[in-house]
């Protein structure tokens, strides 16, 4: 029926459980924002984030462009976890990163988030920056299901490993 079922997010009840995404106050509650302009915040913020970190990723394949990349790569990451203020705001994810659900995926995203910049500008190497990058999409990709109920479950069984 039109106006009901899960994509009607307008009309969706509060009732969420704690570590839903959809927290009644964000980071841009001010701008007096729907749930779906919420969410549409999100989903560009993180689309654009992942361009751009991409494009920096591309550069580390052509040589001199090291710091380019960490740069590009960088701020792309930066506007991706903007995004998460659209949804829950940006003290409020700081609480819940660490909670035990998510806290590995924090962790190891922001560990090879450091790790990149003392690779890139200290040892120089081009492909273990290129490893540390995909272990960083990864832990952040990890890190964004865990706020989507039964994701990871359903990631783990599609892959054969739940």
């Amino acid at each position: 029926m039109p106006g009901q079922g899960w994509f009607n997010l307008e009309t969706a009840t509060n009732a969420l459980p704690e570590n839903q995404i959809f927290e009644n106050e964000s980071a841009f509650s001010f701008l007096g924002l729907t749930r779906t302009q919420r969410i549409w915040g999100f989903i560009i913020c993180s689309g654009l984030g992942f361009v751009i970190s991409l494009l920096g990723s591309i550069l580390l394949f052509l040589p001199g462009f090291l710091t380019s990349f960490v740069l590009l790569y960088t701020l792309g990451l930066i506007i991706s976890l903007v995004g998460t203020g659209f949804l829950i705001g940006f003290f409020k994810q700081l609480t819940l990163m660490f909670k035990p659900v998510r806290v590995v995926a924090t962790l190891v995203f922001l560990g090879t988030m450091v790790a990149i910049f003392v690779v890139a500008f200290v040892v120089g190497n081009d492909l273990l920056c290129l490893i540390l990058v995909i272990v960083e999409y990864l832990a952040y990709t990890w890190y964004c299901l865990s706020y989507i109920p039964y994701a990871r479950t359903g990631i783990l069984k599609l892959i054969g490993m739940a």
